[in-house]
């Protein structure tokens, strides 16, 4: 498997971003916080990672829920994926919601989200008069059908 090499710079004990199996697709990224969030249902927080990442240009990075957060806790990433551009320099933060019927607590180190690297194609547009033709169509919103 090919291999991309990012920059990064972390704060002081936060702990690099990595994969939890050899065939994982996603890095976990962890609070780091230096006290505990509690989230009340249907509150959102801004929870830090102390890490920034410098990506090569044609590449970006999505930052995704953890499915155990979401399927055990109702917790997950509220702009997800959320996007993180190839000049952005700053330190990645995650946005979490609190989508449960029970308060969840963030503490330090907590594996909060996932970091998955794409690459980024440009777009150069061309207008035309009419699309050309597909075998759906316009159809949309369950077109397809449910099986």
């Amino acid at each position: 498997m090919e291999e991309l090499k990012v920059f990064v710079t972390r704060k002081a004990g936060a702990p690099l971003p990595d994969y939890a199996t050899g065939a994982s697709s996603g890095m976990d990224l962890r609070a780091h916080i230096d006290c505990p969030v509690l989230l009340a249902p249907l509150e959102r927080a801004l929870i830090p990672t102390g890490i920034s990442i410098g990506l090569p240009e044609g590449y970006g990075a999505e930052i995704r829920p953890r499915s155990g957060l979401a399927v055990e806790f109702g917790v997950t990433v509220l702009n997800a994926p959320g996007t993180i551009d190839a000049d952005y320099r700053g330190e990645i933060k995650v946005i979490l919601v609190n989508l449960g019927a029970e308060p969840f607590e963030v503490r330090r180190g907590d594996r909060v989200a996932q970091i998955v690297f794409t690459r980024a194609e440009r777009v150069r547009w061309q207008e035309v008069e009419l699309l050309p033709g597909s075998g759906r169509g316009q159809g949309g919103f369950g077109s397809t059908g449910r099986r």
